[in-house]
């Protein structure tokens, strides 16, 4: 980057917070030497085997300090039961329209009035059984206690017959950060209590009365009512929900204009008589169910219409990318790459273990595969059915197990190794280190690097940004022959010919570029044969590539001082994806005072949604936009199908739980390497976690001091 206008300073290079001298040694010697292991939103290593979901609700959460997110909780868990069987139709009885719950009278009835009446109170008590189990997890126990209240105060409002004033009242139960957990908290509310309603407001979680639930129960029982909400809500596929009978047709129009108007976007209702199969059969009662999607042209048999199959696995790679294993997976499946979903990227020349998951594959259909996958340097383990995919970012963190050999002092220090070696850990540990993005999310020692490919797609340059994807190393290897001869013919279909086999994601996009042509609009469509997380990370490294720049910036502009105009963050347990809500200003007086510290402070990762600091840091991104030309860069490709809302980073982090172990010559290797050979040690192994989206690599880059 060009010198900054404002004082001259450079942010083009990767600096230091901790002022030790260092040393020197060899990483990644073998993929033995760098083994990483993913840490699960549970807090356990997925090495280990485990028969759980990767998201499982438990009523036993993990100590939050241990935990950068809750685990993910699955709303899908909670059956409602609210299916009516055929038996149930042919019950008799229903009050007719205008009747409150309690002017209704029912008929004298049979025993089968008795027992539907009996059937609809146990699913109703079941629901709020396993409802309120799932608010006990999600809510403090003072906010549960003000629902409980706020829902008390509200029925007997309506019991009283008092009219709702405007507006009504409402109660909020806080701002929940993680977006899964909100949704499943406005599920269980919904599902407790199905007479309110939620709101999200900027991540604020707001209860009111529901007015839908009030007109309903004016019209049918408190029990069906409360029954069709919980249906609702559910949203269960294939699923129906069945009325009392009624013989009154005039009310059960009634109903079916109160149905239609309100939800006839998400439901359908029918009249199905009983037995007797006529018009006026006191039997006939209204069943509802949800509105098929759309598949195409053609919507799919409700026969036909199966639920999604997601499989979890733990995949054990060694000395391979992630993209490349996931493209042999593939292949074996019978699947395209973006059925695939996982938490996080991981290293190439590293022995790694992560979780991931297919969707439409089963665990039988995966294990047979075993055989085939071990030949390609991989393993798969901890094989279980889920509910659904994963996503980036979901996870706590990962654990290295890291062995640097050929240990020795920085150039013209004679200092004792050892010594050097435990002052730069234990300075790690105590002061942290840059937070910068690692080298392997550019593409270490490529032409080419991926951030580059980003600013293109940004700026909408589709046929640069495949250019650039395809351009050749210096190697003389069939790949990169492949590439050359298509920078200079354009012929995809020739250069496909040439392509191995094994290049999965090249040949995946010459087939799209031999299909659509190479213009704008052609590479437009071969970008579509990458999955949307691969798309964007392409976006992503250029993002990355700025806050790195950025991060240097900042320190060489005010060193470890918080200054007014930073951004720090006031929860400490957030993650980088906390909203803006979380970000505050410093004001002149906090940073008087020395209100907070280094570690506190965060950068805005680009996107459509960041604030920017207010001193010459924010003047400094602005010019970083208008360098790269994106002055009016609104983070969006609709042409993709990609949104970077942006987020925060953290300048500084620690590592966690950190060991380490000299590792002495034998008496063989100390002859071998002379009389003055050191007899400390020839090898460091190290042990420590490190929160999600840090990198090892930047970790021992600040202990050695020394790019690696």
């Amino acid at each position: 980057m060009e010198e900054d206008a404002d004082d001259g300073i450079r942010s083009d290079s990767l600096c230091f917070i901790n002022d030790h001298v260092g040393f020197q040694g060899s990483i990644k010697t073998s993929p033995g030497d760098f083994i990483v292991t993913e840490i699960d939103e549970l807090g356990r290593l997925v090495s280990k085997a485990t028969d759980e979901p990767l998201c499982e609700i438990s009523k036993t959460q993990p100590d939050p300090s241990n935990c950068v997110k809750k685990p993910k909780l699955n709303t899908q868990t909670v059956d409602l039961e609210c299916e009516n069987n055929e038996e149930a139709a042919n019950s008799p009885g229903r009050s007719p329209a205008g009747h409150s719950e309690g002017d209704r009278v029912q008929p004298a009835g049979s025993d089968r009035d008795s027992e539907k009446e009996n059937s609809v109170r146990c699913a109703t008590s079941k629901c709020e059984v396993e409802s309120v189990g799932l608010l006990s997890s999600l809510l403090d126990e003072s906010t549960h206690t003000s629902l409980d209240h706020f829902a008390r105060d509200v029925k007997e409002m309506w019991n009283s017959r008092t009219e709702l004033t405007e507006p009504s009242p409402e109660l909020s139960l806080g701002r929940i950060l993680d977006k899964r957990q909100r949704a499943a908290l406005h599920s269980a509310v919904r599902q407790t209590f199905p007479f309110l309603i939620t709101v999200g407001n900027n991540s604020e979680v707001v209860v009111k009365p529901s007015l839908e639930y009030k007109e309903l129960s004016h019209l049918v029982s408190e029990e069906e009512a409360l029954g069709f909400f919980r249906y609702l809500d559910a949203k269960k596929e294939n699923s129906k929900f069945t009325f009392q009978p009624d013989p009154n047709k005039d009310h059960r129009k009634a109903v079916h204009h109160f149905l239609n108007k309100k939800f006839g976007n998400l439901v359908e209702t029918k009249s199905f008589p009983g037995q007797s199969h006529s018009a006026g059969n006191p039997n006939t009662a209204i069943t509802v169910r949800f509105r098929e999607k759309a598949h195409g042209k053609r919507s799919h048999p409700e026969g036909e219409r199966r639920r999604a199959v997601y499989t979890a696995f733990t995949l054990q790679k060694e000395n391979l990318e992630m993209f490349e294993a996931i493209g042999f997976l593939a292949i074996k499946l019978g699947v395209i790459p973006s059925d695939f979903s996982y938490a996080g990227l991981k290293d190439k020349k590293a022995i790694t273990y992560q979780s991931m998951v297919v969707r439409k594959v089963t665990p039988e259909r995966l294990k047979t595969i075993e055989e085939e996958i071990k030949k390609k340097r991989m393993n798969v383990f901890n094989v279980r059915s889920v509910d659904d995919s994963l996503r980036l970012g979901q996870l706590k963190g990962n654990h290295f197990e890291i062995i640097i050999r050929n240990l020795r002092n920085q150039p013209n220090d004679s200092a004792n190794l050892r010594e050097r070696i435990l002052e730069a850990i234990e300075n790690v540990k105590n002061k942290g280190f840059v937070n910068y993005y690692g080298p392997q999310r550019f593409g270490k020692g490529k032409k080419i690097q991926t951030d580059r490919i980003g600013l293109a797609l940004l700026k909408n340059e589709m046929v640069k940004a495949i250019k650039l994807f395809l351009t050749p190393e210096d190697a003389d290897d069939p790949v990169n022959k492949a590439k050359k001869y298509f920078l200079q013919t354009e012929d995809a279909k020739g250069t496909l010919s040439l392509m191995p086999e094994f290049r999965v994601r090249e040949r995946a996009l010459l087939e799209s570029l031999h299909r659509f042509g190479v213009t704008e609009e052609g590479c437009v469509q071969a970008w579509f044969s990458f999955p949307h997380s691969m798309r964007i990370f392409y976006i992503h490294a250029y993002s990355s590539r700025v806050w790195n720049e950025a991060a240097s910036y900042r320190l060489a502009a005010y060193g470890p001082k918080v200054v007014k105009g930073d951004l720090v963050c006031l929860d400490e347990d957030a993650d980088e994806h906390l909203p803006s809500s979380k970000v505050h200003l410093v004001t002149e007086e906090e940073e008087s005072a020395d209100t907070y510290a280094l570690h506190q402070v965060v950068l805005p990762v680009l996107g459509y949604n960041v604030q920017y600091p207010e001193n010459k840091v924010g003047r400094w991104y602005q010019g970083v936009l208008g360098r790269d030309g994106l002055q009016a860069c609104r983070f969006r490709v609709p042409a993709l199908k990609l949104n970077v809302p942006g987020c925060y980073r953290h300048i500084v982090k620690h590592p966690h739980n950190v060991s380490h172990r000299l590792v002495h010559p034998d008496a063989a290797e100390l002859r071998a390497e002379g009389p003055h050979a050191d007899d400390t040690a020839s090898s460091l192994a190290l042990s420590f976690d490190l929160d999600a989206s840090c990198y090892a690599t930047v970790c021992l880059r600040e202990m050695m001091k020394d790019d690696i």
